[in-house]
């Protein structure tokens, strides 16, 4: 993989091994993504997923997952000692290679924004993808937690999501994405079954109360172990370390009367951080060398590496052209025009990323960054579009087929033709104009690219204009059946602003 992201969601799910093992799967069921962990703590009642992939295919897998939990997840029933705001609670995306923190946040705005346009569960920024100071720490989000929340979201405009209505998901919460740098979860437990003990040394060395930079801190009862804990999350490892914290935390425990027990790891920790630092000196519990980010990593990369078949560009497109040629009416003239959008916005980012390589073009380099991601984020609606036209046409295929013999199933049958045909009429709408603004940035590229590559981009502009045709002959294939003349109307001044004027 030439671009690798971290990325470890937190689901609110730390029980039922069925529920995190169908997330896991969720996560898992697209191309270049790989699980390194999991953790499940039946105390806190939630899981941690670690799982990387490339810069295409780690937005989508995050929301694979965060489909799924909303599905399994009912936090109107939920209960455990950690504190949450959604079925999936929090998303950060963390830059490991290839990649910048910029190129996280980005990712991390386009993750939000689609969880709420297919799940319409409401979406939070944080750290360093927030759009307001106050929204970096995440405790100042999950402030009240679900129930308070709530209530509070609907008359507080301080509390509206960032994507979203200002009401949250009644059984999914809300969810909080952004972009950090590699974080630890880390924790201390000790040798009393009293909390107040663990949420006094917490409220010391936090960084919100006065204590060490970049560490956040609370005290947790873990009832089933009959323990304290202070519960961490060392944010900046470099500036404040974990032999730091542990040492702070053990003075303070003989300060109140108790010891440290043991500490704990949840997920994993870069091998920069236990550097100069003993294992043993920390009291870790179950500690292996796979705990360490960097080993993990490579060992499952070798594995699926030498485990799966070599993949083709065939192989990659085949399982897609079988279905188009399958006798079926989905996917069809709408998907493939999407997917002619999308491969004309992909040839434009292979393009300018390469370009990009070159020092004589350095003068359009901030130009071609903006385009390039401009083209990304085109890509990605463009590729959703395809699932969304064959969806949309099921849907009209379904109300076709409703029951006709009375006066009102037909006034319902025509309804439901009139709305699905609207939707189907609304996807390839989009994806002509998507298709038409993607012509206009590669004809941009023209001039300010490579030579070379000239070609490219003559292919990826006769792409988008296929998909900009296509579309629209989607579109006129589902008008007769809308009667609404007002929608009709928008629609024919769309399609003329789109070049497709009858």
């Amino acid at each position: 993989m030439q671009t690798i992201l971290e990325c470890v969601p937190n689901f609110s799910e730390g029980r039922d091994p069925e529920k995190v093992e169908a997330i896991v799967r969720a996560v898992l069921a697209g191309p270049d993504v790989y699980i390194l962990d999991r953790e499940m703590d039946a105390d806190h009642n939630r899981c941690v997923i670690t799982f990387v992939g490339t810069r295409e295919s780690v937005g989508e897998a995050a929301l694979r997952g965060i489909g799924k939990a909303a599905e399994l997840i009912d936090l109107t029933h939920h209960q455990g000692a950690h504190p949450r705001l959604g079925a999936t609670d929090v998303v950060p995306f963390v830059p490991i290679s290839g990649v910048t923190l910029e190129d996280c946040v980005r990712i991390a705005e386009w993750v939000a924004e689609q969880a709420w346009r297919r799940f319409r569960i409401p979406t939070y920024l944080y750290e360093a993808a927030a759009r307001r100071p106050e929204r970096r720490n995440l405790e100042n989000l999950r402030r009240g937690q679900f129930e308070g929340l709530l209530a509070e979201v609907r008359i507080n405009p301080e509390r509206h999501p960032d994507f979203g209505e200002a009401a949250l998901h009644p059984t999914a919460g809300a969810t909080v994405v952004g972009a950090r740098k590699f974080l630890i979860a880390y924790n201390i437990n000790l040798n009393t079954p009293e909390v107040a003990p663990a949420k006094t040394i917490a409220k010391k060395i936090r960084t919100s109360s006065g204590g060490f930079p970049c560490l956040k801190a609370m005290g947790v009862e873990l009832k089933s172990r009959h323990l304290g804990q202070v519960s961490m999350n060392l944010t900046d490892f470099e500036t404040t370390s974990i032999a730091t914290v542990f040492d702070a935390v053990s003075r303070e425990a003989v300060a109140q009367g108790v010891d440290v027990l043991s500490s704990e790891i949840v997920g994993l920790v870069p091998r920069k951080a236990l550097e100069n630092t003993a294992v043993q000196y920390l009291k870790v519990e179950n500690y292996y060398p796979q705990l360490v980010f960097e080993n993990r990593l490579e060992q499952i990369i070798r594995e699926q590496t030498e485990s799966a078949p070599a993949k083709t560009f065939r192989a990659m497109v085949e399982a897609f052209v079988s279905a188009v040629a399958a006798p079926s009416a989905t996917p069809a003239g709408g998907s493939i025009a999407a997917l002619s959008g999308a491969l004309a916005a992909g040839l434009g980012e292979m393009v300018s990323g390469i370009s990009l390589g070159r020092q004589s073009l350095a003068a359009h380099h901030p130009k071609l960054e903006e385009l390039r991601d401009r083209l990304a984020s085109l890509r990605q609606r463009l590729l959703d579009n395809i699932d969304d036209d064959a969806r949309s046409y099921q849907a009209v295929m379904a109300a076709f087929k409703l029951p006709k013999s009375t006066e009102i199933e037909k006034a319902a049958r025509a309804q439901a033709i009139e709305n699905a045909s609207k939707e189907a009429t609304s996807v390839p709408l989009e994806t002509a104009e998507l298709s038409a603004e993607v012509a206009k940035i590669v004809y941009r590229l023209r001039g300010i690219t490579i030579p070379l590559a000239a070609p490219d981009l003559a292919v990826a502009l006769d792409l988008a204009a296929t998909g900009q045709r296509a579309a629209i002959e989607n579109v006129r294939a589902n008008l007769p059946s809308i009667k609404d003349r007002e929608f009709l109307d928008a629609v024919e001044l769309k399609l003329e602003q789109a070049g497709g004027r009858s």
